[in-house]
């Protein structure tokens, strides 16, 4: 009986501690076959900076015509190139490159508005002003829609 009482716990032993890792094995081998062949690893931002997505996203809102797509694509595909060089340099300080990403994002988002008619225009300057005002207060540590605590009640 006492043996057979001891068997019992180390196989439950073993299944709790075998288990977990198994299961573990299994999510990161779905991960790594989820993301396209060729596709930029995620990099733990919260999400991917995809070109593609991005061009997606642009010409939904935009309404970018089938001209302007493939041109927006050459430029968020440029800028994620000079990006990714960036990220590699490691002789630059991080506010050296902080900098510099922001100028690469600025000189992309000034090519891609000049490719716009003046409607396109105007929404894209409102989407960035949106994401100005998303980065600000998250830069804050306030949540976006959190009430501005400097101003007066």
């Amino acid at each position: 009986m006492f043996k057979h009482c001891v068997l019992a716990f180390i196989l439950a032993g073993l299944v709790y501690t075998v288990t977990p890792s198994a299961i573990a094995q299994g999510n990161s081998n779905n991960d790594s076959q989820s993301s396209p062949a060729g596709a930029p690893p995620d990099r733990g931002h919260g999400r991917q900076f995809d070109p593609i997505r991005r061009t997606e996203m642009l010409t939904k809102q935009l309404k970018l015509t089938s001209d302007q797509q493939p041109k927006v694509l050459d430029i968020v595909k440029s800028e994620q190139s000079q990006m990714e060089s960036l990220r590699s340099d490691s002789s630059l300080s991080q506010d050296d490159r902080r900098s510099k990403m922001m100028n690469i994002r600025k000189t992309s988002d000034d090519q891609i508005r000049a490719l716009l008619d003046a409607d396109q225009q105007k929404k894209f300057d409102a989407m960035q002003s949106q994401h100005q005002q998303w980065r600000g207060h998250h830069q804050d540590g306030q949540a976006p829609n959190a009430p501005d605590s400097t101003q007066p009640k």
